[in-house]
């Protein structure tokens, strides 16, 4: 069963392209057909390639980032099933442009920990190297609860 997810954060340069690429290397490691893209609540950041902090922190784990920033768009609600959002502000922005008929595939990635410990994934944007190791780890973590939650309901 072929599914489409976005991710989605505010600049579309750290989080939202992190996950993507998690969730593109768990979904071929676990065989699903997985499409997965990213984007932004915001444009500040359109066409660029992701912070190079985050590229260097997912290379580190084996994940690819080769993606372009970009804002979502009122397509983005059509074309993909799930809509992944990484914190309440993401959730909000989202939330309000979203068609009434299609805001429900808009969730927080963090409602995917199993233990339900992580409330939100941090902007690791003006922090320190290890605030980036932390979002790789609650990505990784959320991912792969939303691979053994959502998708096997479907």
């Amino acid at each position: 069963m072929h599914k489409k997810v976005l991710m989605v954060c505010l600049g579309n340069i750290c989080r939202s392209p992190s996950a993507e690429a998690i969730l593109r290397h768990q979904a071929q490691e676990l065989g699903l057909d997985i499409e997965v893209d990213s984007a932004g609540t915001a444009g500040y950041h359109t066409g660029e390639r992701s912070d190079p902090r985050s590229i260097h922190h997912a290379e580190k784990r084996g994940y690819q980032m080769t993606h372009l920033a970009r804002q979502i768009t009122q397509a983005d609600f059509k074309k993909f099933d799930h809509i992944l959002v990484m914190d309440q502000s993401n959730f909000t922005n989202v939330s309000k442009i979203a068609p009434k008929e299609l805001a429900h595939k808009v969730e927080l990635i963090s409602h995917y920990d199993p233990k339900k410990e992580i409330t939100h994934i941090p902007d690791p944007y003006y922090e320190g190297p290890e605030e980036f190791e932390k979002v790789l780890d609650y990505l990784e973590v959320c991912v792969a609860g939303f691979l053994k939650q959502a998708l096997p309901k479907e």
